[in-house]
């Protein structure tokens, strides 16, 4: 590298400001989609109050965001990997745009499902890109927080979204519902227009054969030239690159669109690769089937059923538990470079379990009994409380850490893409069938279905999870191969069969 060019002046070991900018500016995107999701538990209560829509219809408008982000998150990968990172952060922004003009216009059902359905799209484009733009951009000590941020931006949103539904219920019923869902469209074309202002992802641009772009800018998201440069190496070697070449512009080497990637993550994958996708596709399996979503889209309804009539305090309590998942969620981005993914997942699942055990015994308690329980009111509003917290420091931020850094470099997107559809196909069941499932074995019932799906979970993360707290990106196939050792520079860690991390 040049030593004219212009490189970073950070501390060596502290947090590169201007990657930390990049991934926040990335995260705009996750804070609008929070924001979608939170405002709609509370809009829909005045939806079916103006439109008259049947409990069916809800479910439907409940579920089709994650049915048509499942179409988009598809779709994401192949498109990242085509127009670039940063252009589809700009597409998935123009969706979030005309889905929520149209919600925001929504004469009638048809329309605002039109609107739901566009942004759903968007959603699918904004989860998968993302984490893995942030996840590109950032170097091994500081990835983990770089790449949790676009969480914490949905833990952000949907608290925004809580606080709408609260200070405007007092709007005139055809006007706040529509506002809220509609003012997401200024953030949209906002964020639009901001993000060109920021660097392409240097390992797509080597993927390109644009070396030269590539290098001035892991200059500036690198603490030193010396960082820069072997981060620099490592990426080409990654693409299939000659380490020593210095020319600006290159042949970029083969299926730099995508081409043939699903043939080898689906059809003939390698033991490495077949273990980073079950852990992708388990991981986001997992973050939602263990009722995170009937929790946070269905929280007027939960309290509700625990005793709460007033629709004010219903709204107000949903405020708590917006403020409960960010505040969690802001810890869990400090503490995940520091104690590690497996850690915070398998601690998170723990709480989990204990928290929808108790939620279930105080829903079920309130349900049967023939007066207001105070006990089992303040017991399901603890649960509800801990289970947000215990989620949202580990199995939150983790679930999107880590499929972002797992996989090989031309095979990260398309498999980032795989666990975000597995992730919003997961969220549809559960936001389309909670209703149907509580009435057919009781809210409480529901809750000790979840607790023991996060039994199941925590079984999963402890064996098939590997740690990969510090480990460079393309160190990573290595790290997943079984019966192989992967020592760490810093720790002298090594990995063993089943996941297992010895010192």
């Amino acid at each position: 590298m040049d030593s004219k060019e212009e490189g970073a002046v950070q501390s060596p070991t502290g947090l590169n400001k201007y990657a930390c900018a990049c991934a926040a500016v990335a995260s705009m995107i996750s804070i609008i989609f929070g924001y979608d999701t939170g405002v709609m538990s509370g809009a829909m209560l005045f939806i079916k109050e103006d439109l008259k829509v049947n409990e069916l219809q809800v479910s439907v408008l409940a579920g089709i965001l994650n049915v048509c982000a499942l179409v988009g998150s598809l779709a994401a990968g192949r498109t990242s990997d085509f127009l670039g990172r940063r252009y589809t952060i700009v597409l998935a922004s123009i969706l979030f745009l005309v889905g929520s003009v149209l919600m925001g216009y929504a004469p009638n059902y048809a329309v605002l499902l039109t609107g739901r359905c566009t942004a759903g799209i968007g959603v699918g484009y904004a989860l998968m890109i993302a984490p893995v733009y942030s996840a590109e951009l950032s170097s091994p000590k500081s990835r983990g927080f770089l790449t949790s941020l676009p969480e914490l931006g949905i833990s952000t949103g949907i608290l925004s979204g809580y606080l709408a539904n609260y200070f405007m219920a007092a709007l005139p019923l055809k006007l706040g519902w529509r506002l809220m869902l509609g003012i997401a469209a200024v953030p949209s074309l906002g964020l639009a227009f901001g993000i060109l202002k920021m660097p392409e992802s240097p390992r797509w641009l080597v993927m390109q054969g644009r070396l030269g772009d590539a290098e001035k800018i892991l200059l500036q998201v690198s603490n030193t030239k010396e960082e820069a440069e072997t981060r620099f190496r490592d990426i080409k070697i990654a693409a299939g690159i000659d380490e020593d070449c210095h020319e600006d512009v290159v042949k970029p080497p083969s299926n730099t669109h995508g081409g043939g990637v699903w043939k080898e993550l689906l059809l003939r994958p390698t033991p490495a690769v077949r273990w980073m996708l079950l852990a992708t596709i388990g991981i986001h399996f997992f973050e939602h089937a263990t009722g995170i979503e009937a929790v946070m889209l269905f929280s007027p309804r939960i309290l509700k059923k625990a005793g709460v009539h007033s629709k004010d305090k219903q709204l107000l309590a949903t405020v708590g538990v917006g403020l409960t998942k960010l505040t969690f969620m802001s810890l869990s981005t400090l503490l995940i470079d520091r104690v590690g993914r497996r850690p915070l997942l398998l601690t998170s699942t723990t709480g989990m379990i204990v928290a929808l055990t108790g939620l279930g015994i105080g829903l079920t308690m309130a349900e049967r009994a023939k007066q207001k329980l105070y006990w089992a009111l303040n017991l399901s509003f603890v649960a509800t409380y801990t289970f947000v917290a215990f989620f949202n420091i580990g199995v939150a931020p983790v679930t999107w850490v880590y499929p972002a850094e797992i996989f090989p470099l031309k095979l990260r997107a398309q498999g980032a893409s795989i666990g975000v559809a597995v992730n919003r196909g997961t969220n549809a069941a559960i936001s389309i069938s909670f209703i149907h499932i509580y009435e057919a074995i009781t809210i409480g019932g529901a809750f000790f279905m979840f607790a023991g799906i996060s039994v199941v979970a925590w079984i999963f993360f402890y064996f098939l999870l590997p740690e990969t707290k510090g480990k460079p990106l393309e160190e990573m196939e290595l790290l997943f191969t079984r019966g192989g050792r992967s020592k760490s520079k810093n720790k002298g860690i090594e990995v063993q069969p089943k996941g297992r991390i010895v010192g």
